[in-house]
């Protein structure tokens, strides 16, 4: 004849001196057989604690993960980055080349896409982050190669605190801020990187994700900075790099 169980405390304690917080089926079952209780008897007890099947954690219940789940509430969207993206001047840069046009470009504050190509390590990165530092110009520098897409220009949804919750990526950042956006090594881009055509003729980006529409603050621009002219490397200097699409060549108003 199998005996009433007499309170539920009583049970978890039980099972909690016998095998610990994390019990299985085997452990119910065993404890069962000892005590002379119906196996279905002391799940029903342990509904509260079940974790999957066949496994309970005695000391979680559905009701305290809810309660922690509570306490960490998600925003909506996660907020701007706060801190200032003003580059850091450089005493010992020697102003030359094409510096002071792309140094007046940035200065007007006037959307004017501009691309930059030319050899391996002749500064053309350099250039235009030493061009924002002497403005005082925030800039968001993106290093593209062939895996990037939509989700890490654009943004997408991530993960916090148990929810998922709209991210904004460099280009929603720079949009809002009115920066520069310097896309850095643009001709390792595959053909995802069209998703940027709109941005390019200066009119903003829907978010089509959110449903949101995003429009460039004054003061933003894109340059970009490659070693080929978007046409690939045929002696093979620059392996990786590809075509680029002929109309999104054609949004950069000026080359260098």
């Amino acid at each position: 004849m199998f005996q009433p169980i007499v309170k539920k405390s009583e049970l978890i304690s039980d099972l909690t001196n016998l095998y610990g917080s994390k019990i299985t089926t085997a452990d119910v079952k065993g404890y069962c057989a000892s005590h002379g209780y119906k196996y279905y008897t002391i799940t029903r007890y342990l509904k509260d604690f079940k974790v999957t099947r066949g496994k309970w954690n005695l000391k979680v219940t559905a009701k305290k993960v809810a309660q922690i789940e509570k306490s960490f509430e998600a925003p909506a969207a996660l907020p701007s980055t706060q801190q200032t993206l003003i580059p850091t001047k450089d005493d010992t840069f020697v102003q030359f080349g094409s510096f002071q046009d792309v140094k007046k470009i940035i200065q007007s504050r006037l959307f004017y896409p501009t691309f930059i190509t030319g050899l391996s390590g002749n500064g053309k990165t350099f250039s235009v982050e030493q061009a924002c530092a002497t403005l005082k110009r925030e800039l968001i520098r993106v290093n593209i190669t062939i895996e990037t897409d939509e989700d890490d220009l654009i943004g997408g949804f991530r993960l916090l605190n148990g929810q998922t919750v709209w991210h904004n990526g460099p280009i929603i950042e720079a949009l809002e801020r009115g920066s520069i956006l310097l896309l850095d090594e643009l001709d390792l881009a595959s053909n995802k990187i069209l998703c940027l055509q709109s941005v390019l003729e200066g009119k903003g980006v829907f978010l089509k994700k959110i449903g949101r529409y995003v429009k460039p603050a004054p003061g933003f621009n894109i340059i970009a900075t490659a070693n080929t002219k978007g046409k690939g490397s045929e002696d093979g200097r620059f392996i990786g790099t590809n075509v680029l699409n002929e109309a999104f060549l054609e949004r950069f108003a000026l080359t260098f």
